[in-house]
């Protein structure tokens, strides 16, 4: 069998591009009008296109950027049908771990549940990209709980979708304290068993959120 030898170097390379660009978005430094083309972040990062390449490949493969007609790549701007479709699927997957937490009642895991949202929801510094990143660190603790690796990667697409990064960064504007929501009051619901309550619940929370985005946009 005719393998390549892995080059570890270059993927680690590729991953710090990766993070640059993804922090770049959060921070709204790179906006819908910007076009990035391979050759010019190369430059700029002063190393070779390849990592640039794969790094860019990896973001359009999770729906942050898409092709540019002129060449290069552009943040993908998803439309309200898109959102209202991204936001169903995460309410499937997450109300599916909200009842298999309700159906175990696990002690441990609910106060796993509390202690993380008190630590994720304890920001010190409020930017976008701080909300952001509590409010997924909380909904990927539940699906983590629950032990099945298929959740847990079906929640990775919906949350590395543009919806998560750029789209989550237009709602600078409006109170970002709403965009963390009323997590301990899922926990609460998970706590008591009832795995119909729970799920509706989770699926409640996702609704607001949805329809959070949605105001701001017609805005």
């Amino acid at each position: 069998m005719a393998l390549k030898s892995i080059k570890p170097e270059r993927r680690r390379l590729a991953d710090k591009v990766y993070e640059q660009l993804v922090n770049a978005i959060a921070n709204r430094e790179i906006s819908v009008n910007d076009r990035l083309v391979q050759e010019k972040l190369a430059t700029e990062l002063q190393i070779s296109r390849t990592p640039v390449r794969e790094a860019l490949m990896r973001l359009e493969h999770e729906g942050v950027l898409s092709a540019s007609i002129s060449g290069g790549f552009r943040l993908y701007q998803m439309n309200k049908e898109e959102i209202r479709e991204l936001y169903q699927a995460r309410a499937a997957i997450e109300g599916q771990a909200a009842r298999i937490l309700a159906t175990r009642k696990n002690p441990d895991e609910i106060a796993d549940l509390r202690e993380t949202i008190l630590r994720e929801e304890d920001i010190q510094i409020k930017t976008v990209q701080n909300y952001f990143k509590a409010n997924h660190n909380i909904h990927r603790r539940f699906i983590e709980l629950t032990g099945n690796r298929f959740l847990l990667e079906m929640l990775n697409v919906t949350w590395g979708k543009a919806m998560a990064i750029h789209l989550f960064g237009s709602i600078a504007e409006v109170d970002l304290a709403k965009s963390l929501g009323s997590h301990m009051a899922l926990v609460d619901v998970i706590e008591s068993g009832d795995k119909t309550a729970s799920l509706e619940a989770v699926t409640q929370h996702i609704q607001e959120g949805f329809e959070l985005q949605i105001r701001h946009l017609e805005d």
